[in-house]
């Protein structure tokens, strides 16, 4: 029976392909927008983390609730804490930090390459196999000698302490890349400068990464990872630097483990009072949850996007087909007379539904196939595992349940309708229009459609506000003709060699052709890096909590005249405070209103805590205008400036251009000269500052222009589904709309009538729509910018565009009535 209700459905598909084009390619729209946005969700959201028994992983993440810093790197001893003191609910803790550095190839060019060191246990807890060689064992991170005290060093003829071995174990990407897979690398020292050249003991098998949220500052694919000899119990706790992972025991909940992390917080606060006056918090959060936090709001609200624009589709092609349907009323009243039985009618009109349906999910695959590639290409850096997006049987899972639920949606309402039909009255009814009646049921699917597209287009305003609200943030700097990029390696042995070194580089930069100044900061405004550090005014100096967190820019002086970043008071760096004797401070207009409101910051002094244990004296020179540093959304914290002098010389390591024309014809000269004045440095990551520009509002690009797209498709399926509603009025009321004109209606009146049942749908759908948008859009909050998500100005701007749009899809059948020959109409009927 199945194959004959098949065989019945295609024969009447093929009857009428226009009907059955437009079905398929509208479940197709719906279902391939769907497919592509869940390929997103399942890879980001729901893919377990590429670790042994994800589920357990956690990370242990650093706050200091009363400087309102979060996710701050944990110190050495700290970390030694935290894996001694959790025993009963965690089977171990790791720990890794990440950089770059140049390594000299084999030519001896330099190379870059992403180191990472870890604790010695890090493998093994995440479940990461060694390939070749050996796995880092404890004895690899035994702590080296603590250097000679200058009594002891004194001595005649006491040998130094012997250095212990650094031990590496390389990603299998740089084995291939440096080595060519040859096992024989494996024992062999690799030259990666002149004072640390590690032994390789093993390679990583392929595919082991790191993921962490794009603020953690930690490389993903670390090319060489080194065993930490680090002397955790009495390593400083100011010196941070660990992202900290552990592993719970089976069966111990995330509120168990945070409730002795509490315990161990305790602890560290009564050790340590800096910990005790900044609010430390040890907060125990899931890896996975920790990695996607950032973007989870935002694929949620392109996962509803596409939910909606899949029922809108649901509802348009359920009006279509309750038109088709209706139009076969008589043949069905027919069949029934005869003797037809009602589940058979039934089936066959659900096996029509299904067919559809599946036609339009393998083309809606499809579609999906060439979304994701698009979406790869323009979907932004901070979405994790972005390149691990791909159709796999989850996926399709997806795709045959969405299309499932299509054909439920639209198959069952005409099927039911149209069963069970009245015999007697549609057998005794005469003229082809008998069976047309709109009905309160495809009225209510088209005031569905208007809602759910109205909840669309608000969502699209509103980051379309947004967008506009980012493209006006005031930057704090000029980013047009700005060329920035990263140059690392050595520069020298003593601070005084560095300092020359910087100098003649700067010269040098500054000197080609086109170029106007040049500027040296670490870290450069949008590239990431920035860290927090405390600073205070006098209350500090008897009450600890008084202390506050700034982010720590370092510059050369001519950085804020090469950025062009406003002088508000006071002078900028000049070369005579490029030392390290010189506590001279510039901070921006939000640090110098929190500590002097009210006057003038210039010639005041405040605390501050950047190379020494202990906070110092720092006197403020000028005062510059607030950098967003970070987020174009968001202002971020207050900023303080050093010298690179002050830090003793060399610690800059990224440069900015200003240019008199395109700022990327300079990326090739940039090169050639620093390659012939220092080939033993690596220039990376060139780009122009109106690149980074672009980059931090990419997050809010990217959900603009999908949402957008989905809205607009969404409208253009509403107008259609309204269409078909008031063509199928018209033409159900032909005999009415003739005898109405045959005893003086004006066709105006006519043109009336039509266009404002049209608008009394749309405007039932819009109010609707209203209290829906209303709820829904606060699901957008944490993504607007400038712009709550119940905007009075954006609802009424989309009801008002909604509102025309209805008026324009009335038009054409009210038109068409309006031009109705009333002889003719009622010769016809």
């Amino acid at each position: 029976m199945l194959s004959k209700d098949l065989l019945n459905a295609f024969r009447m598909l093929r009857k009428n392909p226009v009907f059955a084009l437009t079905t398929v390619v509208t479940i197709a729209l719906g279902i391939g927008a769907s497919t592509a946005i869940f390929s997103v969700t399942n890879s980001v959201l729901l893919r377990p983390l590429p670790y042994k028994d994800p589920g357990r992983l956690v990370l242990a993440c650093n706050d200091l609730t009363r400087r309102n810093v979060k996710d701050f790197p944990i110190s050495n001893a700290d970390f030694l804490d935290i894996r001694n003191g959790a025993k009963s609910t965690f089977d171990d803790f790791g720990a890794v930090n990440t950089g770059r550095g140049p390594v000299p190839q084999a030519d001896g060019t330099p190379e870059q390459v992403r180191f990472a060191s870890v604790s010695t246990n890090f493998f093994r807890l995440m479940g990461a196999p060694v390939l070749l060689g050996r796995d880092f064992e404890e004895t690899d991170g035994v702590p080296q000698s603590a250097p000679p005290q200058p009594a002891a060093a004194a001595v005649p003829g006491a040998p130094p302490p012997p250095r212990l071995p650094v031990y590496a174990i390389l990603s299998y990407g740089y084995f291939q890349r440096r080595f060519g897979g040859n096992p024989s690398a494996i024992g062999k020292a690799l030259p990666v400068d002149a004072g640390f050249s590690p032994i390789v003991v093993g390679v990583l098998a392929p595919g082991f990464e790191l993921l962490f949220p794009p603020d953690a500052s930690i490389e993903q694919l670390p090319d060489i990872w080194t065993a930490a000899r680090i002397p955790y119990d009495t390593a400083s706790r100011m010196n941070v630097q660990w992202r900290v992972i552990g592993r719970m025991k089976p069966g111990v909940s995330v509120a168990r483990a945070q409730a002795e992390a509490d315990t161990i917080t305790e602890q560290l606060r009564r050790v340590d009072p800096i910990a005790r006056t900044a609010g430390q918090h040890i907060r125990i959060e899931p890896m996975k949850q920790h990695l996607v936090s950032e973007v989870r709001p935002a694929v949620l609200a392109l996962m509803g996007a596409v939910i909606f624009l899949l029922l809108i589709a649901c509802a348009n092609v359920a009006n279509l087909m309750l038109v088709r349907t209706s139009l076969r009323e008589r043949e069905l009243a027919v069949r029934t007379a005869l003797g037809g039985n009602w589940w058979h009618l039934v089936r066959q009109m659900l096996t029509e539904a299904l067919v559809i349906a599946v036609l339009g999910t393998v083309l809606g695959v499809g579609l999906a196939w060439f979304g994701i590639h698009e979406l790869l290409v323009i979907g932004p850096e901070n979405v994790p595992r972005l390149n691990a997006i791909h159709i796999d049987p989850t996926v399709l899972a997806f795709s045959a349940l969405a299309g499932l639920a299509a054909a439920a949606i639209f198959g069952i309402a005409p099927a039911l309708r149209f069963a069970r039909p009245d015999i007697m009255r549609i057998l005794r009814a005469s003229g082809r229009t008998a069976g047309l009646a709109v009905g309160t049921l495809r009225n209510g699917v088209v005031v569905a459609e208007v809602a759910l597209c109205f909840v669309l287009l608000v969502g699209s305003g509103l980051m379309f506000r947004s967008f506009l609200a980012i493209q006006k943030v005031n930057v704090g700097f000029d980013p047009h003709n700005l060329l920035t990029f990263q140059v690392l390696g050595e520069t020298g042995d003593t601070p005084a060699a560095r300092q020359a070194f910087m100098r003649r580089l700067h010269d040098r930069l500054s000197a080609l052709p086109g170029v106007r100044s040049a500027a040296s900061s670490t870290p450069m405004p949008l590239t990431g890096g920035f860290s927090p550090v405390r600073w205070g005014t006098t209350d500090a100096l008897t009450d600890q909590s008084k202390f506050q967190a700034a982010d720590l820019q370092i510059v050369l002086p001519g950085y804020f005249e090469s950025m062009r970043t406003p002088l508000i008071a006071g002078r900028a760096f000049n070369e005579s405070d490029n030392t390290p004797d010189r506590n001279m401070l510039i901070v921006d207009q939000s640090l110098a209103d929190k500590a002097f409101p009210f006057e003038s910051a210039v010639g005041k002094r405040i605390l501050f805590r950047v190379r020494t244990p202990e906070a110092q004296w720092g006197e403020i020179v000028g005062v510059v205008a607030h950098q967003r540093d970070v987020s174009l959304a968001a202002p971020g914290r207050e900023q303080l400036y050093v010298t690179d002098g002050y830090m003793n010389h060399g610690v800059t390591g990224w440069w900015a251009l200003r240019t008199s024309g395109d700022p990327a014809q300079f990326a090739g000269p940039v090169r050639q000269e620093i390659r012939k004045f220092a080939p033993q440095l690596l220039v990376t990551d060139i780009e122009s500052m109106d690149g980074l520009v672009n980059k931090a509002q990419a997050g809010t690009w990217f959900t603009l222009l999908l949402i957008g797209i989905f809205a607009g498709v969404a409208v253009l399926l509403a107008s259609v589904g309204l269409y078909g509603v008031l063509s199928t009025l018209v033409r159900q009321r032909t005999a009415e709309i003739g005898v109405r004109m045959a005893i003086g209606a004006q066709p105006s009146r006519v043109f009336r009538l039509v266009v404002g049942y049209g608008l009394k749908l749309s405007i039932a759908g819009i109010v609707i729509g209203l209290v829906a948008a209303a709820l829904l859009t606060q699901a957008l909050k944490s993504m607007l910018v400038g712009v709550k998500p119940t905007d009075p100005p954006t609802f009424i701007a989309i009801a008002l565009l909604f509102f025309v749009i209805a008026a324009l899809a009335s038009w054409l059948p009210a038109r068409r009535a309006a031009a109705l020959d009333p002889v003719q109409a009622l010769r016809e009927e």
